[in-house]
């Protein structure tokens, strides 16, 4: 089968550019590629000519044409000598890699497409076939409720169709005939299972369809040599050897031939006056040489002739009986819905494990299995959304589905469709970001201590209710990004990856380096070809399956060292190519960038890396990782930090916003966000519970805390949206102020569900909820309308830490902020370098915000003066509130 490939800007095969990646999709098409040449080059040695000889070599060197592995480093005009050397190492490990992948794949891309054969899959010839690589085991089987739990029915056969030398197990699941039916008389005889299941059960038998094709697809005189394939070579003998020719191998060593030219000559004499419509009118190119005896060409027309004849498939896709004749005539092996697990016999005694690739999973008491889910036609879901166009910036909505009800216990996919969905569409934001959603064995994990890669959480609904959630964003104009977890894995044994096959070293280094040095759950051996092959699948199963846009990679750190990422950091880039960098980890990740941005050109990959690793978003090819943004996690811990030890008055402008905007030569791939679910779950509070936790709304101060709670809950989230890059998150509830943390279900607080889900009925009454809501609504729309976030990064021309005044321009909006507690401002001066009339467009201190609308109506437009101030040519004098953050824009333009 062939399909058109992907143009692409380099190859991940680093010696053969002519093995691009593919696009593919469940659905695969034939298409047919008219070639130009029709000349026919062969010869006896079967060895590449010179000039294809000297094509490849040029091919070879425009493959690396591009590539710098210390490239970002000569941009950014760093001199480090070892980290250089490093580059250097990795960039050729790399190619190493890829080269011994490739002895593995037929094209590098397939390690992507691990899915399409592991774990569970329905056969066309009225089967199932299951896969699983276990290297540890000595017998495989298939056990549930469909054979009574038997190891012994549904197991591995002997031999390689059922055991191969790299640890894999092939175990075929036969449909069993209904009584009174008789099996398929042709092998070409296949069944439907998904799409148009009542197509080709016409009643038409196979024997019908071959004499039909036979006698509507052949011309005249054509069908004579498909009948009898004996005949051609016959006369050829006969007209070679004479009617009395040898008969024996004895006879013909004694025979000779007449020399090719001769024989050439011959045969066109003899057939010079033959009719069009005999054998197709091959000739040979004479150009003197030795071998052109071998250089066969033809006529145009008798090949446009034949490129234009299209096989007989639409007699043979007749043959394609739907999925009710298949149920009529064969008992499914294993039914949909199904219970299943795979039986090991491994060197410490028999085992059962739900297997690594099950698609669906569900608990059941103190077990848990994989369910085989193959929904009948008119039951699975159907894509009616293509994904949005990815913005140029990202306002990203961070959501949990479990906890994203009002009632105290877990939602579900449906709800969060219906109810969450709609909030998020209004509140402005372009992309849901979900987190929790891959298979995991503690509810009170929050979904990171993943057990089941490939799996939905059953707790959430099937998988069908989460493709309908998706196909419901998108139709909302919402990109779908997942939080994934392949820094590590759950340590659980039932469920989860850890000593899968009874051995140690499957999934997972063996000793110390296997486990986590805090957390407790186990690490991939990211060199193991296998596990890669199983990780690079799973982030490509998630787009394919389910039409994810992006992907946030959780605790990238974790991974890229062997001290997951715990150990002090002072910048020396010496840190980042000793001894503790997982060089395994590190091509992974370059691989996995490079195979998602090649597979589906508009995938967004977000890297959440607190050692912030030099080049994170820097291009594969110039020495980088290739992620398209980082995560800077310093911004929510120096809020916290502000907020729960340091007072008001003691807060320092300049370290608020060196921190903000992290470092400037990787400003625009930054994502910045105030707080994330982090803050809420782990064992911390939220800003909102942090300002509004303490307050006794009958206490005679309970009006002054609630304004400053309001107050700075709006300008921190106001400056930490604008001043930073290209992304900006918010976690579900944040964005009014949800009054208390989340906290899960546990033993620690007797399972309870009081604090796992959100109060959005406190967005149905006027109060301070309802206007922080307000708020965050026309702030998503400032970037909307005015694109603050695509723009370039700004100018930070004023920061003052004794007056607490911050401000700042991006394109044509100035930003001016007043943190101090008890000062305000008439005119206080700040410098804008275009002189013209600046209006007021989002004012954090109006009523409807909950503020106290201090700023006249009058005061909105604001003339510049001539004045030189903060370095710029002119100046405006506005007012400004305590505790109170606007937004002006360039309105009108004074030429001077």
């Amino acid at each position: 089968m062939t399909s058109l490939s992907l143009p692409t800007k380099f190859s991940l095969y680093p010696s053969n550019p002519s093995l691009p990646f593919h696009s593919r999709s469940k659905h695969q098409r034939i298409h047919f590629i008219r070639t130009k040449t029709i000349k026919i080059t062969c010869t006896a040695s079967g060895q590449p000519q010179p000039d294809q000889l000297k094509k490849k070599k040029t091919s070879q060197s425009e493959d690396e044409k591009g590539v710098d592995p210390v490239g970002f480093l000569t941009k950014l005009g760093i001199a480090h000598k070892a980290f250089a050397l490093f580059l250097r190492e990795r960039h050729k490990s790399l190619k190493d890699l890829k080269e011994e992948l490739f002895k593995r794949n037929l094209q590098i891309k397939d390690i992507a497409y691990g899915y399409e054969l592991m774990g569970l899959h329905r056969n066309v010839e009225h089967r199932v076939d299951y896969m699983e690589w276990a290297p540890g085991a000595r017998y495989c089987a298939l056990v549930g409720d469909f054979n009574g739990w038997s190891p012994t029915e549904d197991c591995a056969r002997e031999g390689h169709f059922g055991h191969d030398d790299y640890g894999y197990w092939f175990v075929i699941l036969e449909d069993k005939l209904r009584d009174g039916e008789k099996p398929d008389g042709y092998y070409f005889q296949r069944y439907n299972y998904v799409d148009d299941y009542d197509k080709g059960d016409s009643g038409v038998s196979a024997e019908e369809l071959l004499q039909k094709a036979n006698d509507e697809y052949w011309e005249p005189g054509e069908d004579r040599f498909a009948k009898n394939r004996f005949e051609v070579p016959a006369k050829l003998y006969e007209q070679i050897f004479g009617p009395n020719g040898p008969q024996t191998f004895e006879e013909l060593e004694g025979f000779q031939l007449p020399d090719a030219e001769t024989r050439y000559k011959d045969g066109k004499e003899q057939h010079k006056d033959d009719p069009p419509s005999n054998l197709p009118p091959y000739d040979v190119t004479d150009n003197g040489k030795y071998y052109d005896v071998f250089n066969i060409a033809n006529t145009r027309e008798w090949y446009e002739k034949f490129r234009a004849k299209s096989p007989p498939l639409p007699y043979w896709l007749e043959t394609c009986k739907g999925r009710k004749a298949w149920f009529k005539k064969y008992i499914p092996a294993i039914p949909h819905g199904s219970k299943y697990r795979v039986y090991f016999n491994t060197p410490n005694g028999p085992l059962e494990r739900v297997p690594a690739w099950a698609t669906y999973v569900q608990p059941d008491g103190n077990q848990t299995f994989a369910i085989h889910w193959e929904p009948p036609p008119e039951c699975a879901h159907k894509w009616k959304h293509t994904s949005p166009e990815v913005p140029k910036s990202l306002r990203i909505y961070e959501c949990h589905v479990g906890i994203s009800g009002s009632e105290p216990k877990i939602s579900s996919f449906n709800s969060f469709k219906e109810k969450v969905l709609p909030h998020v569409k209004e509140a402005g934001y372009n992309v849901i970001q979900l987190f929790g959603v891959v298979e995991h064995r503690d509810y009170f994990t929050a979904g990171y201590r993943v057990t089941n890669f490939y799996a939905v959480s059953g707790r959430y609904g099937t998988p069908e209710d989460f493709k309908r959630l998706v196909d419901e964003a998108h139709g909302h104009g919402l990109l779908v990004f997942l939080d994934i977890v392949h820094s590590y894995s759950a340590a659980d044994e039932m469920v989860g990856l850890s000593l899968f096959d009874g051995s140690n070293d499957c999934y997972f280094h063996t000793g110390k380096r296997g486990h986590h040095k805090f957390w407790g759950t186990r690490m991939f051996k990211y060199g193991d070809h296998e596990v890669l092959h199983f990780l690079l699948s799973n982030l490509n199963w998630w787009v394919e399956e389910y039409q994810i846009d992006g992907f946030q990679f959780h605790s990238v750190s974790s991974m890229l060292y062997t001290h997951n990422g715990f150990a002090s950091f002072t910048g020396d880039l010496e840190e980042y190519c000793n001894q503790y960098v997982d060089k395994d980890a590190m091509l992974y990740t370059v691989l996995a960038n490079e195979l998602l941005h090649t597979l589906h050109p508009s995938i967004i990959t977000i890297a959440e890396d607190a050692t912030y690793y030099p080049g994170l978003c820097e291009p594969t090819s110039q020495g980088g990782l290739g992620f398209d943004y980082y995560v800077n996690l310093s911004v929510p811990e120096m809020w916290s930090s502000f907020l729960e030890n340091i007072p008001d008055h003691q807060w320092i402008m300049s370290k608020i916003v060196s921190t903000l905007v992290g470092k400037k030569q990787h400003a625009d791939k930054m994502l910045l966000y105030a707080e994330n679910h982090h803050q809420s779950i782990s064992g911390g509070r939220s800003l909102a519970e942090v300002l509004f936790g303490g307050i006794d709304e009958r206490s005679s101060d309970a009006k002054e805390a609630l304004l400053r709670g309001c107050s700075l809950h709006k300008m921190i989230r106001c400056i930490t949206s604008t001043i930073g890059g290209h992304a900006y998150l918010n976690f579900m509830g944040n964005e009014f102020g949800h009054p208390k943390r989340v906290e899960f279900p546990m033993p620690s607080n007797n399972f309870s569900f009081s604090l796992a889900n959100r109060r959005w009925d406190l967005l149905e009454n006027e109060g301070v909820h309802r206007h922080l809501f307000n708020f965050d609504k026309d702030l998503m729309k400032l970037d909307k309308n005015e694109r603050v976030l695509s723009r370039g990064l700004p100018n930070i021309h004023h920061v003052n830490d004794t007056t607490m005044v911050i401000s700042y321009n991006r394109g044509p909006l100035l930003f001016v902020f007043n943190f101090h507690p008890t000062e305000s401002y008439e005119r206080y001066s700040v410098g804008v370098e275009e002189a013209g009339e600046y209006q007021v467009i989002l004012n954090t201190d109006e009523k409807k915000y909950g503020g106290q609308d201090l700023i006249r109506e009058d005061q909105y437009l604001q003339r510049t003066i001539s004045k030189r101030v903060d370095g710029l040519r002119n100046c405006l004098e506005v007012p400004l509130p305590r505790r109170t953050a606007q937004v002006y824009k360039l309105t009108r333009i004074l030429r001077i």
